[in-house]
């Protein structure tokens, strides 16, 4: 009897998916829309991400243009961004708010390579737990008799595989965002 992968290859690609989103909200010296997506602006008595609020555009390869649907949230818009401590450079003008990304220093882009790196660290072992927790289920079933020891190496095998192919997924992606942020 085959086992079942799909759950481990769902918690694969959250884990994954989940990593894409950590990388991308390193900050480089270019400007990346993402680095939004965890800031919240009050409007209208509740609290709304950014990007439904405004428009957000990249004007160019260091700035980024914040249109709010209500001018009245700019300043709220500056605020929130500004309170974040993103290291960014925040100002609001009459269509908006531009947000400006500074010429990153060789030490900070030391430290945003050990970030990245520690990013890929935590992913491999979500990983690596994902593969246990299998790989105990695999021997269960062994022990239970509903596998074969055939079929648990098998198993084993067709596992490794899919974890050589996530591990392989993460440097891809660790050494784009390196790239990314030596520029």
């Amino acid at each position: 009897m085959a086992y079942d992968f799909k759950p481990f290859d769902k918690r694969v690609a959250e884990i994954i998916e989940r990593l894409g989103k950590d990388l991308s909200a390193v900050r480089t010296g270019r400007a990346a829309m993402s680095i939004l997506d965890g800031i919240f602006v009050e409007s209208y008595g509740t609290r709304m991400p950014v990007n439904q609020v405004a428009n957000i555009s990249v004007e160019d390869a260091r700035t980024l243009r914040i249109v709010p649907w209500d001018s009245a949230v700019a300043k709220e818009i500056e605020k929130a961004i500004t309170q974040a401590n993103l290291g960014l450079s925040v100002g609001a003008d009459e269509k908006g708010v531009r947000v400006s990304f500074p010429e990153l220093t060789s030490e900070r882009r030391v430290s945003l390579v050990k970030l990245a790196k520690e990013k890929t660290e935590e992913a491999r072992i979500s990983l690596r737990s994902a593969r246990d927790d299998v790989w105990s289920d695999i021997q269960k079933k062994e022990r239970d008799g509903d596998m074969a020891e055939d079929d648990k190496f098998r198993s084993k095998e067709e596992m490794q595989k899919k974890v050589d192919a996530a591990n392989t997924s993460f440097e891809s992606a660790l050494e784009r965002k390196e790239k990314e942020i030596a520029g």
